[in-house]
């Protein structure tokens, strides 16, 4: 198999080349960068020195050559090649945001500023997390007309810490006794996700030694965390839960607060996940939980450890979410006392989660950890390869962990 690349050049871009040369089916790379066609990838990346000596053509040789293309463009570029491998019956895997609302270009244009350049093609786009749409995938695979939108690096963290909660009917709705609070997410990501091209908030003496939020309340990843939050809750196995209450209503829910961070790291992405749970879920009385109403505490009450009942809990629901991913081959649920860190799945395709229960055990809290640049972005983009293509799902993606 002969795999195309445009945009090598670019951090997420050379990862796929990265990838892609110790993938097993992997018979050769066609390499494009409009801003240094002509150069060589080595040149660029002496890493790939010994590995790989090609010369970086046009995206049209990339599309012509190629029996799957890869696309690591800037948002709204992409479109016209994508129409080429569609015409032309070739996979097309796209790592911008183009793909990522299925038909909803209102949403696409309020967030990115740009109109989609041919609707038409969202017949034959799916979004590729595959722990949300694996049997699409393989379907759309096989008619021979394929675009995969490939997730953004911070929803697929958030997305997999919420989705087992939310499948499983866990999360508290709008109208659920003492409990109107969204989904919260605070997460950091390492330099990488800023790209290459050079700017203030990523020059050195800017972000080294720093965290800091950015784009508070107007992260553009902010609406395609809610599609998921809600595409994930709209399958809830529970009848009778908030989560299927509110996808019958057509209700906007579950709510979500997404608060990036810069953190002073070159790759990983860490989420923690604020998820308000219904009483049945929560560590109190029974008494409480049938009632639906917890017991009410004084202002002037000492905050208290965790109790043994709050740890049996969070041991549930841990359970929970290991039944949920036991299939997953790219989620790693944690044992209890192990938080998920960034340096546990550094250049790797995993996402490491790790579940907890607040003091109280009236909040479920989930924390995710993922290679920003790997299960982020090129490894996501490989694994939908290997998908679409009838390969083994883990095919060069098996290599463990780097440790530092």
């Amino acid at each position: 198999m002969t795999a195309g690349v445009i945009g090598a050049t670019g951090y997420a871009g050379a990862e796929l080349v990265r990838l892609l040369l110790g993938h097993p089916k992997t018979g050769g790379l066609i390499l494009s960068s409009v801003t240094f066609e002509g150069d060589r990838i080595e040149n660029l990346y002496p890493n790939f020195l010994g590995k790989i000596s090609a010369a970086l053509v046009k995206p049209e040789e990339v599309c012509s050559g190629a029996d799957v293309v890869f696309a690591a463009l800037p948002h709204g570029v992409g479109e016209d090649f994508a129409k080429i491998c569609v015409k032309r019956g070739i996979p097309f895997i796209d790592l911008s945001a183009d793909y990522r609302f299925d038909r909803d270009e209102e949403t696409f244009r309020a967030w990115y500023g740009k109109p989609f350049v041919y609707p038409e093609l969202r017949e034959h786009s799916v979004y590729g997390l595959p722990e949300l749409n694996r049997a699409r995938i393989k379907e759309l695979a096989a008619s021979g007309r394929v675009i995969i939108g490939n997730p953004g690096c911070y929803p697929t963290g958030a997305s997999l810490g919420a989705f087992p909660a939310l499948a499983r009917g866990l999360v508290a709705g709008p109208g659920a006794a003492g409990c109107p609070a969204p989904i919260i997410v605070d997460a950091a990501s390492g330099v990488t996700g800023g790209g290459r091209e050079p700017s203030r908030s990523f020059h050195f003496p800017e972000c080294f030694d720093s965290l800091s939020p950015y784009k508070v309340g107007s992260h553009r990843h902010t609406p395609e965390i809610s599609r998921n939050f809600a595409a994930m809750a709209a399958r809830a196995a529970v009848p009778e839960s908030d989560a299927a209450r509110a996808a019958a209503e057509g209700e906007a829910w579950p709510g979500l607060i997404f608060t990036p961070h810069l953190a002073p790291l070159n790759r990983g992405i860490l989420s923690t996940i604020y998820i308000p749970l219904v009483p049945a879920w929560r560590a109190g009385s029974a008494s409480a939980r049938e009632s639906g109403v917890s017991a009410p505490v004084s202002a002037l009450s000492a905050v208290r450890p965790p109790s043994g009942e709050v740890e049996k809990k969070a041991g549930e629901i841990r359970a929970l979410y290991a039944d949920f991913y036991r299939d997953e081959p790219f989620v790693r649920v944690l044992p209890a006392g192990l938080a998920a860190a960034t340096n546990r799945v550094r250049q790797s395709n995993y996402c490491d989660v790790s579940v907890h229960l607040d003091q109280t055990g009236t909040t479920l809290i989930v924390v995710s950890a993922l290679d920003n640049m790997v299960k982020g972005a090129a490894g996501q983009a490989v694994q939908n390869m290997n998908i679409l293509m009838g390969f083994d799902e883990k095919a060069g993606l098996e290599a463990a962990p780097a440790l530092f």
